[in-house]
C-alpha cells in the first residue's frame, strides 16, 4: 500500500521591506552602546562645534561624552537637587542648566564651578538655553514664568507671566537675539520678543507642550506633545500646516538631520520616526527597549543618541565606508557548505553506497484526518481561525486537495448555519486574491448547488451570500475596466510603433524617395 501523501501548501512570493536610500542611510549605523546612568536620562545636547562633545543630563549630575568615549570626559556634580536641561552655547565653551532647586546654573566646560547662579524661580526650571547674542539666557520654570537673565551682570532682565501651567520646553531664535519660544502644558506656544513686554504670538498645541523645534530659516516651528507633532508657520500668523499621528504614546521630543529634510520624533512607545520634511511621511523607524525621554543627533549626522527612562544612554555611531565594505565582503565570502566529510569536491564512486536514515513523518491535524477519510473534519481544522486568517494559503490548499479526490462536495454538505457562515466569511474574505480565486470560486459554486433549497430561511447566510453577490460584481466591473483601459493602450502603443513599407512588385524605388514619394514620382502602369 503506497504511504500518504500530506497536502502540498504552496509557496507565493512575499513582498518584503521595501529596500530605499532612506533604509540604507539609517540602518549604516553600527550596533548601539549602551551606558547606564544615574537616573532617567531626561535631556542631551550637542556641541555646535567639533568634536561635537555631547551634554548628558541625567538625575544630579550632567555627563560630557566625546564622539567614541564610553567614559564621560567632565562631569558637573554641584547640584542640590535634579538637574534639566544642560545646553551648549553655540560657541561649545559655556554651559547652562537648570535644577529643582530653582536656581539656574552656568557652567565653564573646561572647569567644575558654576560661573553665575541666577535665582529667581520659585519652583523647578526645566528649561534654558542661551540666545544668539551670547550674552543672555532664557529660562522657563514650573512656577508658570519665563524669565530673560544677563550673564555678565548676573542680573533678571524681564519677566513673562503668562502661561497658566508648567513650562516645560523652549527654544531661542538663532537668528534674532530678542526672540525666544515656550511650551507649557497650559497646551498653548508663545512667542516673545524681549524688547516688547509681552507674548507676540499664542497657538494651541492641543495638548501638554513638550518639546520645540525650530527649521534653520526659523519660519517654521515644531511642536511636540501628546501623540501630536505639529508644525506651524510663523511667517503667516503661527498657522497651522501639519499635524502628524504616527505614535501611540507621548511624543517626548524632536530633532532635525543636519540637511533640515529629515525630522525625528521619539516617545514613550519606544519608538523613533523618522519624516521626510517634503510630505511628512515615515520613511524609517528606530525600536527601543524602553520608553525615550530625549533625542539628539550630532550636527554631521555620525551620532544618534537617545535617552531612555531606565537610565540606559544609547549611542549609534554611522559606519565608516571602509567598514561598510568589510561587511559586505565578508557576506560574501561565507561557504555555502557546513560539513562535508570526505571534501567539497568529492564526487561519489560506482560503489559508492549511501545509508540513509529513515525520517519520521510528522503530519498536520488536516492531513490526519485526510489520512483518515474524515473529509469534513479535515475542512474544519484548516479554517480554524488563526490559520485562516493568517494562512489562508492552507484552508485553500485543502480545498484544493478534496476537490482533486472528488470529495469537496461531501466536506462542504451537511453544515449548520453557523458553520456555512465560517465558510462564506473565508471565501468573501479571499475570493478576489487572484492566487485563490480558481478554487474558491469552485467552492462558492457548490455551496451554492448544495444549500439553495434552504437559502431565505437564515437571515446570516442570505447577508453574506448578497454580500458575495456584490463583491463578485464589482470585481467583476472592475476586470472589465481594466480590459478596456488595456485595450486603449494597445491601441495607442500600436500607433507609435513604426510602419513597415510594402514595396509595390515589379517596380523600382527610386533612390532616396519615400513610398508616397515614389508613386507620385513614377508614370501609371498601363493595364495589360
Amino acid at each position: 500500500m503506497a504511504s500518504f501523501k500530506p497536502t502540498k501548501i504552496p509557496v507565493y512570493p512575499k513582498l518584503g521591506e521595501k529596500v530605499t536610500q532612506d533604509t540604507l542611510y539609517w540602518k549604516n549605523y553600527k550596533a548601539p552602546v549602551q551606558i547606564k546612568e544615574f537616573g532617567s536620562v531626561t535631556n542631551i545636547d550637542f556641541s555646535p562645534v567639533a568634536p561635537y562633545n555631547f551634554a548628558v543630563t541625567a538625575f544630579t549630575r550632567i555627563h560630557i561624552y566625546g564622539p567614541f568615549s564610553q567614559e564621560p570626559i567632565k562631569t558637573f556634580t554641584r547640584f542640590k537637587d535634579t538637574a534639566f536641561c544642560g545646553r551648549f552655547r553655540s560657541d561649545g565653551q559655556l554651559l547652562v542648566a537648570g535644577c529643582e532647586d530653582s536656581i539656574v546654573r552656568l557652567f565653564d566646560v573646561s572647569g567644575k564651578v558654576a560661573l553665575r547662579m541666577f535665582k529667581g524661580h520659585t519652583k523647578a526650571v526645566h528649561v534654558t538655553d542661551f540666545t544668539s547674542d551670547r550674552y543672555h539666557i532664557v529660562s522657563g520654570s514650573d512656577d508658570n514664568s519665563c524669565r530673560l537673565w544677563d550673564i555678565p551682570n548676573a542680573a533678571e532682565l524681564t519677566t513673562y507671566q503668562e502661561h497658566t501651567d508648567y513650562i516645560r520646553c523652549g527654544i531661542t531664535s538663532k537668528l534674532n537675539r530678542d526672540l525666544f519660544i515656550t511650551g507649557s502644558y497650559d497646551h498653548t506656544l508663545k512667542l516673545f520678543d524681549a524688547r516688547v513686554d509681552k507674548s507676540v504670538m499664542t497657538m494651541d498645541h492641543g495638548q501638554p507642550v513638550e518639546s520645540l523645534l525650530l527649521y534653520p530659516s526659523e519660519g517654521l516651528l515644531i511642536s511636540a506633545g501628546g501623540r501630536y507633532v505639529k508644525v506651524w508657520d510663523l511667517l503667516k500668523g503661527g498657522q497651522p500646516l501639519v499635524s502628524l499621528r504616527n505614535h501611540h504614546k507621548t511624543v517626548t521630543c524632536v530633532c532635525l538631520s543636519s540637511s533640515g529634510q529629515r525630522l525625528l520624533s521619539a516617545s514613550l512607545d519606544r519608538h523613533v520616526k523618522v519624516y521626510n520634511t517634503t510630505n511628512y511621511k515615515v520613511v524609517h523607524n528606530f525600536d527601543y527597549a524602553t520608553s525615550i525621554l530625549s533625542l539628539a543627533l550630532a550636527p554631521d549626522d555620525e551620532t544618534i543618541a537617545v535617552g531612555m527612562t531606565n537610565g540606559i544612554l544609547s549611542i549609534k555611531h554611522r559606519k565608516t565606508p571602509e567598514e561598510s565594505n568589510e561587511l559586505s565582503g565578508q557576506h560574501r565570502r561565507r561557504p555555502a557548505y557546513r560539513v562535508f566529510v570526505k571534501g567539497k569536491n568529492y564526487i561519489p564512486k560506482q560503489d559508492d553506497y549511501l545509508v540513509s536514515k529513515p525520517v519520521k513523518q510528522h503530519l498536520e491535524k488536516y492531513d490526519k484526518q485526510l489520512k483518515k477519510f474524515n473529509v469534513s473534519k479535515a475542512l474544519d481544522v484548516a479554517l480554524e481561525s488563526w490559520t485562516r486568517r493568517k494562512k489562508p494559503e492552507i484552508p485553500v490548499a485543502v480545498i484544493k486537495e478534496l476537490d482533486r479526490r472528488g470529495t469537496l462536495k461531501n466536506a462542504l454538505a451537511g453544515r449548520d448555519e453557523q458553520e456555512v457562515s465560517r465558510l462564506l466569511h473565508f471565501i468573501i474574505g479571499n475570493v478576489v486574491d487572484p492566487r485563490f480565486a480558481p478554487i474558491l470560486v469552485v467552492a462558492a459554486e457548490m455551496i451554492l448547488d448544495i444549500y439553495q433549497s434552504v437559502i431565505g430561511q437564515s437571515s446570516v447566510v442570505d447577508r453574506q451570500l448578497l454580500r458575495l453577490q456584490d463583491l463578485l460584481e464589482r470585481e467583476i466591473d472592475y476586470q472589465q475596466d481594466l480590459l478596456e483601459v488595456l485595450g486603449m493602450l494597445d491601441t495607442v502603443f500600436a500607433s507609435r510603433l513604426p510602419r513597415k513599407e510594402v514595396p509595390c512588385p515589379g517596380v523600382d524605388r527610386p533612390n532616396g524617395l519615400t513610398e508616397g514619394e515614389a508613386s507620385t514620382s513614377r508614370p501609371q502602369l498601363q493595364a495589360t
